[in-house]
């Protein structure tokens, strides 16, 4: 009889039908799904940063604090931020003899993202950073762009009309519970993070 080679173990084959078989196929389709999940996490928390850096970038550094007109106009030159992009398809695609349009997927896009955006301004309201309560505008000039801290910084909504969301008794209420709050700088976990997206998402 022949010698056991050692040291080399054989693998045992799964039957594709068997419960083995059946749990493996499950077990990495929970995988997939779980690593989509962060990846849409990842990139919809990136996308909240990537806004929120440019409000942050647009801020005048004299203002302790925005009225509602003040906010309108800065939402306005947000919406207007894809202007000179867009000139520049433009311009390409006017070339004569050109065929086909050229950047057309990503014209779309932008398209798309500037009527919902505008909906949004003019409709329920739009949501920036809330630059009007002194308080929270200090933190959010502070923030240095972590998304961990994304959560820390208050967001509001301002539409069109320069009517917040929120009447002026409970802003005034909001402000003076911000007062007696202690200031809580610490990083959030990820079940925190997690809120703060389906907030946004649900906006």
């Amino acid at each position: 009889m022949p010698k056991a080679q050692k040291g080399k173990v054989s693998e045992k084959v799964v039957h594709p039908f068997s419960r083995k078989a059946a749990y493996l196929a499950r077990e990495e389709i929970r995988l997939k799904r779980k690593e989509r999940q962060k990846n849409d996490k990842a990139t919809r928390l990136s996308s909240i940063g990537e806004k929120l850096l440019w409000f942050q970038g647009h801020l005048d550094p004299a203002k302790t604090s925005y009225t509602r007109k003040d906010a309108c106009d800065v939402i306005e030159r947000y919406l207007q931020r894809f202007d000179s992009e867009l000139e520049q398809i433009e311009l390409m695609n006017g070339i004569k003899g050109r065929q086909g349009r050229l950047h057309g997927a990503r014209e779309a896009v932008i398209k798309q993202t500037i009527e919902r955006e505008q909906a949004q301004y003019e409709g329920v309201g739009f949501e920036i950073p809330d630059i009007i309560n002194a308080k929270h505008l200090k933190t959010f000039r502070e923030w240095t762009g972590d998304l961990k801290k994304l959560p820390n910084i208050k967001l509001r909504k301002v539409s069109k009309k320069g009517q917040d969301t929120k009447s002026e008794k409970e802003e005034k209420h909001e402000a003076e519970d911000d007062d007696n709050e202690d200031d809580d700088d610490d990083d959030l976990d990820d079940e925190q993070v997690n809120e703060m997206v389906l907030m946004s998402d649900s906006n």
